[in-house]
Parts: structure tokens; C-alpha cells; sequence
């Protein structure tokens, strides 16, 4: 399909932001180096530098692992295409300590409807952590939710900063943390989206189920789950979800334009 000038002004945004977030992250870096070396001439530690890394993650739901573009069955699990080599995290990845070990509550608003949020930082710390951090930082402020899927299989898919599938915040993490047993996802569950058969292909992009889903494991396992809905979700389902896809399809771009309009956690 090819993009239209809104698609194309929001890739276009979407990318200042990124080049923004990561400015912001290399400055941090910056900071936090130069204290760290203080430190260590005053004789606390030895520390090292982890350079900030560049890239883009392709996160998208298609049928199985392996697949190389979404398929007509594309709404039989999450996977994607191109993904690095499945050893370990890549880029400048938030520490997962950020998660403390502990329930962090806040709101996330589409299109400016609250949702309240739970997220569980005991059992998925290093994902917990990497989405506190881009909180904080502002990365998914006005990030539109590209992809709403409602045949049998009902997830609403955000935080991509460009808009089409295609994005991420720079670097990409691992393990799954967290998959639920026997592959169901109840309505109001939170989780992070990631490529088929890479267990360290996750980043920014998440999806909100607002149905109850099964979503079949692949050769890695499941998806993460950070948290949950704890209300709100009944009127995201009245004024976005219900509307169905833009293309009368069952997976595509929403009906409902949607983007993130406000989220924080404490």
C-alpha cells in the first residue's frame, strides 16, 4: 500500500522522536559516564561505557515463526521479520533493576480516555524497566496504536514512533518474562510485542488485548506480559476497538485513528 501524506508526516514525526529520544539518551549516557569516573578517581568503583546504539525493530503479528511478512492468517500469533541473532540484547538497554522489584500503577490515555494500569516489575523486571524508562523520557508521548486486529484474535498494537510497524526506541532486549501458561491472554492484558522466534526482539511496541486471546507460543515461547487494565478498557472497546479496522478487514490500521495521549507510572 502506498503511504499517504499523513502516513508519510507521521513517519516523518516519528523519526524526529526517535532521533530526540536517543539525543536525550546519549547526553544521559554522557552524564552518567562522568560520574562514574569521578567515582572511580575518588576510589568507589570501576565502571564501563556502553555506547548508545542505532536501529529500528520490525514488530508485526503474523501466523508462525519464521514468516517473512504478515500473512492472511496473520491473526494466529505475534511474530515478525528480520530479526538479529538470538543472543542477547542489543543497544543501550535499560538496566532491569529500574523495575524495583515492585507493582507500578498509572494511567495511559488513548485519544485522551484513561485507561488505568498496573505493571508488574517482580515478574517481568527487564521489560518493566525498558517501559518505565521510555516513559520517563517522553518516548511515547502522542505515538499513534497502528494495528487493531478483531477476528478471533483481539489485540490493539502501540508505541511504534513511526506509524507503521517498522519502529523501535533504538535498541531491542530479551528474555520473555512472564508468558502466561496454556497461551491465553485475558482481556485487559498488557504485553510486549517482538519477532517471531527472537526471544531479544523487543523494544517499544506493545499490544492491549481487550478480548480474551489465545496466542500460540512459537519455538521461544510466549510474549511478556507486563501488566494488566485495571479499568478503562470497557470504553476504549465503545470508542475505538468496537469501530473495527479502517480497511474493513480484520487486521489493519484502526478505524479510530489512536494514538497515546498521556501515560506515567509511580
Amino acid at each position: 500500500m502506498v503511504p499517504n501524506k499523513k502516513q508519510e508526516r507521521e513517519a516523518r514525526e516519528g523519526r524526529v522522536r526517535v532521533r530526540a529520544f536517543q539525543a536525550r539518551r546519549a547526553v544521559n549516557a554522557q552524564q552518567v559516564t562522568r560520574r562514574r569516573r569521578d567515582n572511580l578517581i575518588a576510589g568507589v568503583g570501576v565502571v564501563a561505557v556502553v555506547a548508545l546504539a542505532v536501529g529500528a525493530q520490525v514488530l508485526f503479528f503474523a501466523e508462525g515463526p519464521g514468516d517473512t511478512a504478515p500473512s492472511a492468517a496473520a491473526s494466529d500469533s505475534p511474530s515478525a521479520s528480520a530479526a538479529p541473532a538470538d543472543d542477547g540484547n542489543t543497544g543501550d538497554v535499560p538496566s532491569s533493576t529500574l523495575a524495583e522489584d515492585r507493582a507500578w500503577t498509572g494511567t495511559l490515555a488513548l485519544n485522551d480516555i484513561p485507561l488505568e494500569i498496573e505493571l508488574d516489575g517482580a515478574l517481568a523486571p527487564q521489560a518493566v524497566s525498558s517501559t518505565i524508562d521510555l516513559i520517563n523520557t517522553g518516548f511515547y508521548q502522542d505515538v499513534t496504536c497502528h494495528r487493531l486486529t478483531d477476528g478471533g484474535f483481539f489485540v490493539l498494537q502501540c508505541g511504534d514512533p513511526d506509524g507503521t510497524g517498522s519502529g523501535g526506541p533504538g535498541y531491542s532486549y530479551g528474555p520473555i518474562e512472564n508468558a502466561p501458561e496454556g497461551d491465553v491472554y485475558p482481556a485487559g492484558t498488557l504485553a510486549m510485542a517482538r519477532q517471531g522466534g527472537n526471544a531479544y526482539s523487543m523494544g517499544s511496541q506493545f499490544f492491549i488485548v481487550y478480548e480474551d486471546t489465545t496466542i500460540p507460543a512459537d519455538a521461544v515461547g510466549g510474549y511478556t506480559v507486563l501488566g494488566r487494565v485495571t479499568d478503562g478498557l470497557d470504553d476504549i472497546k465503545a470508542k475505538i476497538t468496537d469501530a473495527g479496522v479502517a480497511d474493513g478487514s480484520s487486521d489493519g490500521t484502526p478505524q479510530v485513528p489512536t494514538s497515546i495521549t498521556q501515560v506515567s507510572v509511580q
